[in-house]
């Protein structure tokens, strides 16, 4: 356990130092953003540099519940504190999601105001390139250490610097059809689909950990069960629940009968439970509750209203 929890402690580190870099990138695209936005006029960079903003928004609350997300129980969270981590993602969703309206809000803007001309040079859309490799460059580094950490919120992270990659797009083709074609409404006519895509990914994110959050089964009970009774000495095996995430922590409850007449034999043969679905499953907290043998049942789940 000690171990399992120094690996944890070491993950959370290492998630840290990913989200340090991913905060300074995203403060440094906001600010050059904004400088072209404002030396623009364009309302479309403008909320392209808001969408940078809530990018390290996002980034700021990694690391602040990365922080507490403290894998190791207490006396006040005797399960751990890796939920945290979840509701900063389900946050991170939130940030994309206001992002989308935001950029829906100023294309609409626009309209009303006559899509008057813009004041583009090569400087400025220089500095929108530059900002599109260096987002291109966080969100590759951010998915792969996401992987390499089984880390939702990084992963969560990366989807939202993603969606910045597609805004900044979005508003290059715009700037290049204004400056290039004389059309102005390019820019505005493709917020529809950015906003569309803005939203898939906060559906994604949602997606991914609201289950984690409301306690949705983590491994299929049946799979759970012919683990459990592959061991000798377990006749039964029912009311069969788990939540967590798979890869990283599950907590998994059982009711148990098992044939052996002393403490001491029942004991090993749960050990030896304990121990297969580790084999099977990974990090597993399991709590096995021993039951005559009277006691043995055919369901081996809970059932519902709709069951």
């Amino acid at each position: 356990m000690g171990v399992a929890s120094s690996r944890r402690a070491d993950q959370r580190r290492a998630v840290q130092r990913v989200l340090l870099v991913a905060l300074a990138v995203n403060i440094t695209t906001t600010l050059l953003k904004l400088l072209v936005g404002l030396v623009t006029g364009s309302l479309a960079v403008l909320a392209d540099a808001m969408h940078s903003a809530t990018d390290g928004l996002s980034s700021l609350m990694g690391l602040l519940t990365n922080g507490l997300s403290d894998p190791r129980p207490d006396r006040d969270h005797p399960y751990g504190h890796d939920k945290y981590e979840g509701i900063g993602a389900v946050a991170i969703a939130g940030f994309i999601l206001f992002t989308a309206f935001e950029i829906l809000k100023t294309a609409l803007e626009r309209i009303v105001a006559g899509l008057r001309p813009l004041r583009f040079d090569g400087q400025e859309l220089l500095l929108l390139v530059l900002v599109l490799g260096f987002n291109l460059l966080l969100a590759g580094y951010e998915r792969n250490q996401a992987r390499r950490l089984g880390s939702q919120l990084l992963l969560a992270d990366a989807r939202h610097t993603t969606s910045d990659i597609w805004t900044t797009v979005v508003v290059l083709l715009g700037v290049a059809g204004m400056a290039l074609f004389r059309i102005p409404w390019l820019d505005v006519a493709m917020a529809v689909p950015l906003c569309l895509m803005l939203l898939r990914a906060c559906w994604q994110v949602l997606a991914s950990n609201l289950p984690w959050l409301v306690d949705q089964i983590a491994i299929a009970p049946e799979a759970i069960h012919e683990e459990a009774m592959g061991v000798p000495g377990v006749l039964n095996v029912h009311d069969i629940a788990s939540r967590g995430v798979l890869g990283q922590q599950v907590f998994i409850e059982l009711h148990m009968v098992v044939d052996a007449d002393d403490l001491a034999t029942a004991h090993r043969i749960t050990e030896l439970v304990e121990a297969k679905l580790e084999a099977r499953f990974g990090t597993v907290r399991c709590t096995i509750h021993l039951e005559p043998r009277d006691y043995a049942v055919a369901e081996i789940t809970f059932r519902g209203t709709h069951g």
